[in-house]
């Protein structure tokens, strides 16, 4: 399956080659390299929905913390035409000795919002999330899905310019979910730029534009999502 290129629309992001390694060892003597990726090439266009797909282990979540640059290559090269990214993971994105509402301020600030418009915004937030008085907590104590409904609410009320989302739609009860599923509906039809993660292969056909397989470090296939569906099915 080869990337089709799409030429009425602008490239936001470009990987040549790319590659993320980590270093394994049980003394500073004898350090071995892992590749989570390497030599990947791929585009991300203006107003798309690209899914990711791939097996425990792929590199998919090594993938999304690159896109949002929280970590750098280590190999290749990684162009961004892009102003700010927001990273939707359960384990990423909070400071921990901070409470929610603190978190969530911080978060909006960082991607281009004032202050006082987030603070206007938390009575809204805090609905969203669902969590009530816990949003004074230290985010040290709560759970990964109330990470999860923190972030995915302060993304709701924030313009990211890219949003990543590594595997948080399916967190929450069914009302959440439900919620959540109706502004990734939302973001879609206002032709915004999504890039999400998730096992569920329906997921990745509902929203998806085109999606990528990555199994043991490589692309194995960019197309559409039924195809790579297909070929996800077959390793």
């Amino acid at each position: 399956m080869a990337e089709i290129k799409e030429p009425d629309k602008k490239i936001v992001m470009e990987f040549k080659d790319a590659g993320v390694c980590f270093y394994s060892s049980l003394n500073i003597f004898n350090r071995r390299k892992i590749w989570a990726f390497k030599d990947l090439s791929f585009k991300l266009y203006e107003g798309e929905t690209l899914g990711i797909i791939g097996k425990n282990g792929a590199g998919k979540s090594t993938l999304m913390k690159l896109m949002a640059g929280i970590i750098n290559a280590d190999k290749g090269t990684v162009v961004r035409r892009v102003g700010t990214v927001q990273l939707l993971a359960l384990q990423v994105g909070f400071l921990q000795h901070l409470s929610g509402r603190e978190n969530a301020i911080l978060s909006g600030i960082l991607l281009g919002m004032r202050k006082k418009q987030m603070v206007e915004l938390m009575d809204s937030i805090i609905e969203f999330s669902e969590l009530g008085v816990q949003i004074d907590d230290e985010v040290r104590t709560y759970s990964s899905g109330m990470k999860a409904r923190l972030g995915f609410a302060v993304a709701c009320h924030t313009d990211p310019d890219v949003l990543l989302i590594d595997e948080v739609l399916g967190v929450g009860d069914s009302r959440f979910k439900e919620k959540s599923r109706k502004v990734m509906v939302e973001r879609i039809r206002s032709n915004k730029t999504v890039v999400l993660i998730s096992h569920n292969e329906e997921t990745i056909m509902e929203f998806c534009d085109r999606a990528i397989l990555l199994n043991n470090g490589s692309i194995e296939g960019v197309g559409s999502p039924e195809e790579i569906i297909q070929a996800y099915s077959r390793i």
